[in-house]
């Protein structure tokens, strides 16, 4: 009997593992193409920032500056995949540009990793507070807690702190508590707020304007587009969550990850992530191969979807909890 892509040798349904062992076709890089990604988009960046900061129009400088934000977006896919050593492992010059990018958008290497790491382990599989993503709590677990345990909980998933992430998930999650609670394992969480706070006054000191255009704006809207877009990857109406007995890798990748389709030109600026549920899969997968790997194989072409327009943001923002009667989230009036 002949292979097929949706079935093993036997015709049988391809099972979790030899998912997995397909996958691992898409997960080598084009080294060339990878090194053509990252320098074009710096290239970009550096573009848009001399347009930002020069004494054209605010007309052209503000758009400019919002681009810049967006083109941030996609090299923070490109230094997520070099974390993933999906892309440019082992080159020492790609090592010093990501460790340098980290910290210049307050992710510093050590606290991105750790944080980053632990989500891809146990995406989905327990429930409360846990590291490198937004809690999430039970609505039993929710009824049962205390005041400020239900205020704490319920700020660190209202839409201001996605809004905000800049400075709550960024400068404070990302840098300062890190540094705080870890000074010798997160001592870069420091050196970002430092080197953040040196950029700031250097370009202050050619007007307020060239520091808000230059630094401010494009971190600003960096920081909120990628904490909103980390959000809607696992917090969407058809998530499922598993209990830690139960939790599969596959499943996690196939039901609690996210498919976000977007045109073109916002596939460019968020680098691909929004076939998240195939980097949930194998995340050895570079960015530009994730379209590849998701038209090859049939398994990934029925995902849960959120998307980008305004009535699907407000959807995904008003799920709270997660209810294990109805087996989907739910707001805080468990609806």
């Amino acid at each position: 009997m002949t292979f097929d892509k949706t079935t093993d040798q036997r015709g049988d349904p391809r099972s979790p593992k030899q998912l997995l062992i397909a996958s691992k076709e898409f997960a080598s890089e084009h080294r060339l193409l990878s090194w053509w990604h990252l320098w074009s988009t710096l290239a970009v960046c550096f573009a848009l920032i001399g347009v930002s900061i020069s004494d054209l129009s605010l007309w052209l400088r503000i758009p400019a500056s919002i681009a810049v934000g967006l083109v941030t977006v996609r090299l923070f896919i490109i230094y997520h995949d070099y974390q993933h050593s999906a892309i440019l492992a082992k080159s020492v010059l790609a090592r010093w540009i990501m460790a340098t990018y980290g910290m210049l958008v307050l992710a510093p290497t050590s606290v991105w990793k750790h944080s980053h790491d632990v989500h891809h382990r146990k995406n989905s599989q327990t429930f409360g507070a846990n590291v490198g993503s937004y809690p999430i709590m039970t609505t039993h677990a929710y009824a049962n807690a205390l005041a400020s345990e239900k205020f704490s909980y319920a700020a660190s998933r209202h839409p201001l702190t996605i809004v905000l992430g800049y400075f709550t998930v960024f400068i404070w999650r990302m840098c300062l508590q890190a540094f705080i609670s870890n000074p010798r394992e997160h001592f870069d969480g420091g050196v970002a707020i430092l080197l953040h706070v040196a950029l700031a006054i250097g370009l202050l000191m050619f007007g307020v304007d060239v520091m808000m255009l230059g630094l401010i704006v494009p971190l600003f809207v960096a920081s909120g587009l990628g904490a909103y877009l980390f959000y809607a990857q696992h917090n969407y109406p058809s998530a499922k969550m598993h209990p830690s007995s139960e939790w599969s890798h596959v499943d996690a990748a196939l039901q609690s990850s996210s498919f976000i389709p977007m045109n073109p030109v916002m596939n460019w600026f968020t680098g691909n992530i929004g076939y998240h549920h195939v980097h949930h899969l194998n995340a050895r997968i570079p960015f530009y191969r994730l379209p590849e790997a998701m038209a090859a194989l049939p398994e990934l072409q029925t995902p849960g979807v959120t998307t980008l327009r305004p009535g699907d943001i407000a959807a995904c923002l008003r799920l709270k909890l997660w209810c294990p009667d109805q087996e989907k989230f739910v707001g805080f009036n468990g609806m």
